[in-house]
């Protein structure tokens, strides 16, 4: 049974970094390509960053690139979200999630299949 499992979240000043985690067990870690999403109550889910396989082809929303970094560490089966130069408009719970987007990475929540429970970032100004 799959389980993706979030942490790292919290409350940070503007400006300020913080660093997501998230593991994954039950499935073939390498074989997914992985994603952080993101939603507040009320609104729907956003893509934030994707990575395929690999690790070498992140692809990120426009409201956080340059800011945002994502990396994936296949041998712990674990995907970091680096966060830096952080807003208040970044204050979002974040979601991690496993799926297949096929040959090219497609960063849509509809190919995700495996999410976690969320860790939620605060930033305060």
């Amino acid at each position: 049974q799959a389980q993706v499992v979030e942490s790292g979240g919290g409350l940070v000043q503007a400006g300020g970094s913080l660093r997501l985690s998230c593991t994954v067990s039950g499935l073939s870690f390498d074989s997914y390509d992985m994603g952080w999403f993101r939603q507040a109550p009320g609104k729907e889910r956003e893509a934030v960053s994707c990575v395929g396989r690999s690790g070498v082809d992140g692809v990120y929303a426009d409201s956080v690139k340059g800011r945002f970094a994502i990396s994936r560490d296949n041998a712990n089966k674990t995907v970091y979200l680096q966060m830096n130069s952080l807003k208040p408009d970044d204050t979002y719970m974040y979601y991690c999630a496993a799926g297949d987007t096929g040959l090219r990475i497609r960063c849509k929540d509809l190919y995700f299949v495996y999410f976690g429970q969320g860790t939620q970032v605060t930033v305060s100004s």
